[in-house]
């Protein structure tokens, strides 16, 4: 074995230890609002999340985290996302009568932070 192709060889093996890989269903997700959704129904929405569905909300509030940029898409991607990751588990789902989505991205920005739970 030629010295070129030991090296790569190790360099993959320590790689292959060090990053560690995701399986099946490990993958990070969040949910946010469709950007093609009026803002009437999103404010439907994000009402049920924030009210009945148990949401919260606090973080969207005036003087808080999340309420810049003060929109209603914004406002709504954060509830919906709380109220996913918290009953995710439970049987809740990211769909909010199809104003909502699954991202992979981390849509946290700035001091709001969007919550994961695996």
């Amino acid at each position: 074995m030629s010295p070129s192709l030991v090296k790569i060889t190790l360099v993959l093996l320590f790689m292959s230890i060090i990053i560690p890989q995701k399986s099946v269903g490990e993958y990070e997700q969040w949910c946010i609002a469709d950007e093609q959704t009026p803002d009437e129904e999103l404010k439907v929405a994000l009402d049920w999340a924030c009210g009945e569905g148990g949401a919260d909300c606090s973080k969207i509030q005036v003087n808080q985290a999340c309420y810049f940029p003060n929109t209603m898409t914004n406002h709504a991607s954060y509830a919906f996302n709380d109220y996913f990751q918290r009953f995710k588990h439970k049987g809740g789902s990211c769909n909010f009568k199809g104003a909502a989505m699954i991202t992979e991205l981390d849509p946290s920005f700035n001091s709001c932070k969007y919550e994961f739970i695996p």
